[in-house]
């Protein structure tokens, strides 16, 4: 993929002033060290026998972290903090370390928190800045949800909030928002850019659905599947204590079905897992009713994660989009289980069912532990990057280094489960769910 993308990060200027955070320039003096920009990470750390093609610099990622020279004098920086679209867990602790680092490494003292998404600089929507400072956001990242609050839209109204960029006098802007949310970041940096103004744009990826591509994985992504494994644990004792027990699940993933495959295979306990990326019938002779009835005959009961993307193509009559752009889906767990008890009726036989949506309950979570430390560590990298004066990236997790990448290569496409990955092999094993179900000659 590497080969597809130039990875090279955008400047607003060479640094040239002296960094208030003090660290090492030496290895082995068991101090911390500067990062530099000639430190790269490979995208693909795989290699084949033989020689090695040669690697452009454009084909490589730089690696996050603070800079001996940055592009800012700290006394005059004015941040800016936004979030964006639905909810995640980790949203706060990203905002906490974001502010925490700037103040307490930096000494930025002007620090404000843009209120309910895009929409907070729109001047008919009214809505104040909220300082913000370590005092403030010492205790937000126990809570769910987002302190500054959120909302879809917006984003297509560059011209006026660049206008407020300026009438504030920000200096740099973190986005804290998914695929829609860094279209809208570009687009406001190329507003940016064409007013010639030196404002860093730097987001940082929140999508509980891990649908972007390139980086290890999005914030929020290893809460949500704990707290879905929690309520497959909770449909799995409800549908093997009743007679043919079914407990059918439907988790976030609108193109991407991570959620889903993660959840069965931490649970053990999913017996069919439906996503976005694997086709599949109700009906037929190798369809999912098909398959559910065997698995009732043979055990008695039966649990079942489906992702809320999937069967879109077939449940969808009328494209409509949300505020933000959003295709608005379809409800497949009402209609799966309204097609479950419909065939076991015809089958005269006896079914218990119990559907459990838990999609707001999880997105609105506080962040576990493990989504904790990398929500702080992707704050701190995103203060360094703006600090330095870079512009246009998002903060991701590659091979287990952060590193800085252009959000335009990671907003190009949507990262998808691999029907033919080991990922995918091994939550079949999970499962014991035939590899396709879907009759040949049928067109449902």
């Amino acid at each position: 993929m590497s080969d597809n993308h130039d990875f090279t990060i955008e400047e607003l200027g060479k640094p040239s002033v002296h960094s208030p955070i003090i660290m090492s320039k030496s290895l082995g003096d068991k101090v911390a060290n500067y990062v530099t920009d000639d430190q790269y990470i490979r995208l693909c750390p795989t290699v084949v026998p033989g020689p090695q093609p040669s690697i452009e610099r454009s084909q490589v990622l730089e690696r996050a972290g603070p800079r001996e020279l940055i592009y800012y004098t700290p006394a005059h920086v004015h941040a800016g903090i936004v979030t964006c679209g639905g909810l995640c867990p980790g949203i706060n602790d990203v905002i906490r370390a974001l502010v925490r680092c700037l103040w307490t490494r930096y000494g930025v003292r002007r620090i404000s928190g843009i209120r309910y998404g895009y929409r907070g600089f729109l001047p008919e929507s009214q809505f104040d800045l909220k300082k913000l400072d370590p005092d403030i956001v010492d205790d937000i990242h126990k809570i769910g949800g987002t302190f500054l609050g959120s909302a879809r839209g917006g984003g297509k109204e560059v011209t006026k909030i660049v206008d407020t960029m300026e009438r504030l006098n920000l200096n740099m802007l973190f986005t804290i928002g998914g695929d829609g949310t860094q279209r809208g970041t570009i687009d406001i940096a190329e507003e940016v850019e064409r007013r010639r103004l030196k404002i860093a744009l730097v987001g940082i990826p929140k999508t509980v659905d891990n649908d972007f591509v390139l980086i290890d994985r999005s914030f929020g992504f290893n809460t949500a599947v704990s707290k879905a494994v929690e309520v497959v644990a909770a449909a799995h004792m409800e549908a093997s204590s009743a007679i043919n027990g079914i407990g059918l699940v439907k988790v976030m993933g609108r193109d991407s079905g991570f959620i889903a495959a993660h959840t069965a295979l931490a649970s053990h306990e999913v017996n069919f897992v439906l996503i976005p990326e694997v086709p599949f019938n109700l009906e037929g002779y190798n369809g999912f009713l098909y398959h559910l009835e065997e698995r009732l005959k043979k055990r008695r009961h039966a649990v079942i994660v489906v992702a809320e993307g999937a069967m879109q193509d077939q449940l969808l009559k009328e494209k409509k989009t949300d505020a933000g752009g959003n295709i608005k889906l379809a409800d497949v767990g009402i209609y799966i289980r309204s097609r479950i008890i419909k065939h076991f009726e015809e089958k005269d036989m006896e079914i218990n069912l119990k559907y459990i949506d838990p999609s707001y309950a999880i997105r609105s979570s506080p962040a576990n532990p493990e989504d904790s430390i990398y929500c702080e560590r992707l704050g701190n990298a995103a203060a360094h990057a703006a600090m330095a004066g870079k512009t246009k990236l998002i903060i991701g997790l590659v091979n287990n280094e952060f590193v800085h990448l252009p959000i335009k290569s990671v907003i190009s496409q949507r990262n998808k489960v691999n029907p033919e990955s080991s990922m995918w092999r091994d939550t079949l094993d999970a499962t014991h769910q035939p590899p396709l179900m879907v009759n040949r000659f049928s067109a449902e």
